[in-house]
């Protein structure tokens, strides 16, 4: 395993027409070579209807440039504080460009440098962030278009297909790029962002239809410096373009909002341009991964590269021996600055908990975010789900989840439980709502399914979806006595039941404007919290019509404890059957160590006659697996 360090010198080869790319430009990349042929830079004006003038731009042509031939064009946008010559000025385009040509790395292409101001006056004087001036930035849509790449196919031996086209930008031209180059996709097949700044549209809005982006795109490239403020823009264009499945290079280097960011983004964006690129090569451009949901702020580490491999780095110079425990042990390596770091194998996605062992003792990681699991306070990862919509946050009405504390007279202690409130529920007084009962799993608590289970986003999306009744989430805690699976055998499970029962929900009903039937009354419970959902919802079919039973089943090797709650089925089978309105079992796939106990029980079940319905979703005895049960569940119930 390579220490972080040496992630800088590694070449990758990548088949994009037999080329070989590095990771990042190297040293003399932008120099003024003698040696070689340069391309030439001019001035040109062209007829501007939009804005009502002549205005200005740069252009490159490249070394060995024929008018009998045709070449494709990249228009290259400036940023906010910027005018035609910033790239000139600041970038040397034309240096970089012409040293590619050297090597035979790059197609030969004509590269127009206009302002993307497009208003009378465009110099960038005065306040450049004026209402005015900021809109000027959106007009230039109409410009480009209308006027400027007309003047350049009129004028310049250039091909004219959209596949010949490609536009790229530096901070408000990297927004514009994208929002110009995403919107006209009959236009540009190529787009490049370089730190695109806070004019980049919404995702939803630069992507409104992902199939098509898939089938038009030839390469999409965002880039951005890792200690650039701005990262966050093209982080969320990023996130939602995984979600959607739209290929694209995501690629994070160390810096700033500066030049010598944008300068390696152009040499490394436009040596992809205009020759067959490789798909499948995306994932391994980006010198570093981009920082875990689940990071503190403003921790940098653990990163997360495209491949979904994490690379963790601690400092801790008078440790012995590092480790990261995350189900696999991973030995780090530490350089001579005290940093401990190591690259883990790909990580599936959704959350997973994990541990920093420091010469041995297990501990949580101090850069990130931590949770009640493994019966403890725990590190948690968060992996990026292409699938993971249902959970995502988004522009719709939004629920709350709040903290409730009650008195037991079960347990004769003060307790507490997490209630989801579904949008409205603060406002419209008059309407009652079903509740759905939710435990967690051994080593957790009330949290569980308020944090790592995101219960509140879950519901959100699906009652605006209108996939789910509006209703209240319960969260309590399961934990009685000791806690988790310890000394697990009926008393304790008598003893939720009662707390359940004669604590919990009579405060729920009393406090909250709840339906009070057993048709408005689901309980559901993941691991442990499924042991608990069978043994009180089973007993007490009167009270619940919906039962989730997710990645549990009665131990197979524990008879003593199976065998009465058997006894108990086998002899009310029809009662059961007819109280019930859904029983429904999910695993995560033979994966789940739970599998062989469910299906040893749902054997029972059939020989019995209990009714039930058997989902699997793969993933294993994890959060990702629990949170599509929940979606799916919440989608089951209280629909008649």
């Amino acid at each position: 395993m390579k220490p972080i360090a040496s992630l800088f010198l590694i070449t990758l080869s990548l088949s994009a027409n037999s080329q070989n790319s590095t990771k990042t430009a190297p040293s003399g990349f932008d120099s003024l070579r003698a040696d070689i042929p340069h391309g030439k830079v001019d001035t040109i004006t062209y007829a501007s209807k939009t804005v009502g003038t002549n205005r200005r731009a740069i252009i490159y042509t490249p070394p060995g440039f024929s008018k009998k031939k045709k070449y494709p064009v990249l228009y290259l946008l400036h940023g906010i504080g910027g005018d035609e010559k910033e790239w000139l000025n600041g970038g040397k385009p034309q240096v970089i460009l012409d040293n590619l040509y050297a090597q035979n790395k790059i197609a030969p292409m004509i590269v127009v440098m206009p302002n993307g101001r497009a208003m009378k006056d465009d110099r960038a004087v005065g306040n450049i962030f004026d209402s005015v001036k900021v809109k000027a930035f959106a007009t230039f849509e109409q410009d480009l278009l209308n006027d400027l790449v007309p003047h350049i196919e009129k004028k310049f031996p250039v091909l004219k297909d959209r596949e010949s086209r490609a536009i790229a930008g530096l901070s408000m031209g990297g927004g514009q790029s994208l929002n110009f180059g995403l919107g006209n996709l009959d236009k540009f097949a190529w787009v490049g962002g370089f730190s695109s700044a806070p004019n980049t549209k919404r995702p939803e809005e630069l992507v409104p239809d992902p199939e098509a982006a898939k089938n038009k795109l030839k390469l999409l490239w965002i880039s951005c410096g890792d200690n650039d403020g701005l990262i966050r823009f093209s982080q969320r264009t990023h996130d939602y373009l995984y979600e959607k499945n739209v290929p694209h290079i995501y690629y994070i280097e160390p810096g700033v909002h500066d030049f010598k960011v944008w300068k390696n983004g152009l040499y490394m964006f436009s040596q992809l341009l205009f020759k067959p690129v490789d798909v499948s090569s995306f994932s391994k451009y980006t010198i570093l991964g981009a920082p875990a949901s689940t990071n503190v702020r403003p921790a940098k580490y653990p990163q997360i590269l495209p491949d979904h491999r994490v690379i963790f780095r601690v400092k801790a110079p008078d440790a012995q021996k590092l480790q990261i425990d995350l189900v696999k042990k991973y030995d780090m390596a530490r350089d001579t600055g005290g940093y401990w770091t190591v690259t883990t194998d790909s990580i599936g996605e959704g959350f997973h908990y994990y541990s920093l062992l420091i010469d041995g003792v297990a501990v949580a990681d101090p850069a990130s975010e931590t949770f009640y699991g493994m019966g403890r306070m725990a590190s948690g990862i968060e992996i990026p789900f292409a699938g993971g919509g249902y959970y995502a946050l988004k522009d719709i009405p939004h629920g709350e989840i709040r903290i409730k504390r009650y008195y037991s007279s079960v347990t004769n202690s003060w307790r507490r439980f997490y209630i989801y409130t579904p949008p409205g529920y603060d406002i419209n007084t008059n309407e009652k709502y079903p509740v759905l009962y939710i435990l967690h799993g051994g080593g957790e608590d009330e949290r569980g399914w308020a944090t790592q289970g995101k219960t509140d986003l879950i519901l959100d999306n699906l009652i605006a979806e209108k996939k789910a009744k509006p209703m209240l989430v319960v969260m309590p805690d399961g934990n009685m006595g000791t806690g988790g699976l310890a000394g697990f055998n009926e008393n304790v499970l008598r003893s939720f039941e009662n707390e359940l029962k004669q604590a919990v929900i009579p405060f729920v009903e009393n406090n909250y404007r709840v339906e009070t039937d057993a048709k408005h009354r689901a309980l559901a419970g993941l691991s442990m919290g499924g042991l608990q959902t069978l043994y009180a919802g089973i007993k007490n079919t009167n009270m619940f019509s919906y039962l989730g039973v997710f990645s549990s089943g009665w131990f197979a090797n524990r008879v003593e404890l199976s065998n009465p709650q058997y006894e108990f089925m086998k002899v009310n089978a029809a009662m059961i059957n007819s109280n019930l309105k859904s029983l429904w079992i999910a695993m995560g796939g033979k994966e789940d160590i739970a599998y062989p106990n469910c299906k040893a029980m749902l054997a029972k079940f059939d020989e019995m006659g209990i009714k039930y319905t058997y989902s699997e979703y793969p993933g294993g005895h994890t959060w990702p697996v629990w949170r599509n049960n929940l979606y799916n569940f919440a989608g089951l119930i209280f629909k008649d």
